[in-house]
C-alpha cells in the first residue's frame, strides 16, 4: 500500500523532496506550518517579511535556507524564489493592515504587475501574483497544506453544546457566507434574528471587541471562507486572541466552517475554549 500523502491539500503530483518555501507573515500561522513541513521530512526554506515575521522563526533557518524582503517587494520574491531554489511556495501569516497603506514597499515587478490590472483587489492581485511565480516554475500550495491537526472540524470540538438554539445558529452561517460574498469580511456576530457586528478590513478581533456593546447574551460569532476563496492566500485563523477577544465580550459560542478555519495550536485552544465556558462548533454544507 503507498504512503498517504502528508497532507490533504496537496496537488496529487506533489514531490516530498522539492523543496518548499514558507512566505512568512506574522504569529503562530508560519511557525505551524514550518512546524508540520518539517515533521513531515520535507526541504523547507523561509522567505521573510521584515517587520512582520518573528525573528525566532528566521534564526530557525540558516542563512543559505532564507531570505527577507519587504512587504510589497515582488520582484524580490521571485528572485528569492529562485535563490532557494524552490519548487513550491506557501503563503501563510497576516500582514499588518496598516502597512498595506502606509508603509508598502512596491518594488518595480510590483507596480508593473499593478499597471496592466484594470480592477485592483484581492482577487485580481493575488491573481497576478501566482501567474508571476508560476512563471519561474514555482507552485502555489493550498495555504491549509501541512495544517490538517489545526483545521476546524464539523460537529461539536468542545465538550459543551452551545447554549443558544439552532435557528440562530443557522442564520449567523446564512450572514457569514452573504458578508463573504460580497467581500466584506469573514465574520459575524448575531443574536436570535439580528446582526450586531459584521467583520470588515479592521479583522475579526477589533470586530468581537465591538460586538457586545449593548451587553447582551446570546451571541454567536460564526466565521467562514470566502465563498471563492482562493485557496493560497487568506485563509480565516482562530486562536488565542480571538478566544480572549470573544471571552472579554461575552460571547460563549463560536461556529466555524469546517476545514476552513486555522485553529492555531488546535488541542490547546479546545482546552482553554473548555476553561473559558466556549463552545466551538464547525459546521459544512450550511449546518
Amino acid at each position: 500500500m503507498a504512503d498517504s500523502p502528508p497532507s490533504r491539500f496537496l496537488p496529487a503530483d506533489f514531490d516530498p523532496r522539492a523543496p518548499v518555501a514558507v512566505v512568512a507573515g506574522q504569529r503562530e500561522y508560519p511557525v505551524l506550518a514550518v512546524e508540520g513541513l518539517r515533521k513531515a521530512g520535507v526541504p523547507t526554506r523561509l522567505i521573510a517579511l521584515r517587520g512582520e515575521t518573528g525573528e525566532d522563526l528566521i534564526d530557525a533557518f540558516p542563512a543559505s535556507e532564507r531570505a527577507v524582503i519587504k512587504v510589497g517587494q515582488v520582484g524580490g520574491m521571485l528572485k528569492a524564489l529562485r535563490k532557494l531554489e524552490a519548487r513550491y511556495a506557501v503563503f501563510v501569516g497576516q500582514v499588518s493592515p496598516g502597512k498595506l497603506f502606509r508603509d508598502l514597499a512596491p518594488d518595480i515587478k510590483a507596480l508593473t504587475i499593478l499597471g496592466k490590472l484594470k480592477e485592483r483587489n484581492a482577487h485580481t492581485i493575488f491573481g497576478a501574483l501566482v501567474a508571476e511565480i508560476n512563471a519561474i516554475g514555482v507552485e502555489m500550495l493550498d495555504a491549509r497544506a501541512f495544517m490538517d491537526e489545526h483545521l476546524s472540524a464539523k460537529g461539536v470540538m468542545t465538550c459543551s453544546q452551545p447554549e443558544v438554539k439552532q435557528e440562530t445558529i443557522a442564520f449567523g452561517i446564512r450572514m457569514a457566507r452573504e458578508i463573504a460574498r460580497l467581500d466584506i469580511g469573514q465574520g459575524v456576530v448575531v443574536r436570535k434574528g439580528s446582526v450586531l457586528a459584521v467583520e470588515a478590513f479592521e479583522g475579526t478581533d477589533d470586530m468581537l471587541r465591538r460586538a457586545n456593546k449593548y451587553k447582551t447574551d446570546g451571541l454567536v460569532f460564526v466565521k467562514c471562507a470566502k465563498h471563492d476563496q482562493n485557496p493560497y492566500f487568506d485563509w480565516p485563523v482562530f486562536g488565542d486572541t480571538t478566544l480572549a477577544s470573544m471571552r472579554a465580550a461575552g460571547i460563549a459560542s463560536a461556529v466555524l466552517e469546517a476545514d476552513s478555519v486555522v485553529m492555531l495550536h488546535k488541542k490547546r485552544l479546545l482546552r482553554e475554549a473548555e476553561e473559558a465556558g466556549i463552545s466551538l462548533v464547525g459546521f459544512a454544507d450550511g449546518r
